[in-house]
């Protein structure tokens, strides 16, 4: 796994966050949304800010992904649910309908008059994550296998670089 550490300023304090404490910030339960919001953070900061001085207040995020492991980790980082500035619209992937699951994997990040669209990469979703039904009503073997198939995903994304994982659409 990556050693690199997420930086966005408070105030004109630097303010860094590991992988690890994403998660244990999250819990258990979304460790693939952990791992999506940490690449995504990773892919679009220093497309943000060259210079690397991201005031995280000045930070906001529009996605069609809803999952609480990503949720966490950008309020955790970017505080951007606790201010307002997290925004879920499953319609904003659309444009990739047909696209496998890729919809379901779009990111746009705002600081100051800048924005970045992100979007994952073809090859990097397992199309059996998305054939379960729901979590009330799968079985035991289905839950551990939705539990691996999480597992598997954090330590794959988590050895690449976030280049290799999110798209670019615009810059």
């Amino acid at each position: 796994m990556t050693m690199q550490k997420l930086t966005v300023y408070e105030d004109g304090h630097e303010i860094s966050y590991s992988f690890d404490d994403l998660l244990k910030f999250h819990g258990p339960g979304f460790p693939g949304g952990v791992t999506h919001a940490y690449k995504v953070m990773e892919r679009a900061f220093p497309l943000l800010a060259p210079d690397g001085y991201l005031e995280r207040k000045k930070i906001a995020i529009d996605t069609s992904f809803g999952g609480p492991g990503g949720r966490d980790s950008f309020e955790m980082v970017t505080r951007v649910d606790s201010r307002g500035k997290y925004n879920v619209d499953k319609s904003l992937g659309d444009r990739w309908e047909g696209d496998g699951n890729r919809r379901h994997y779009f990111f746009r990040l705002h600081y100051e008059d800048r924005s970045v669209d992100l979007i994952i990469k073809p090859g990097h979703l397992r199309d059996e994550f998305f054939s379960f039904p729901p979590a009330p009503e799968q079985t035991d073997d289905q839950k551990l296998r939705v539990a691996w198939l999480k597992q598997e995903m954090t330590t794959r994304l988590m050895a690449l670089d976030a280049r290799a994982i999110y798209d670019v659409l615009n810059a």
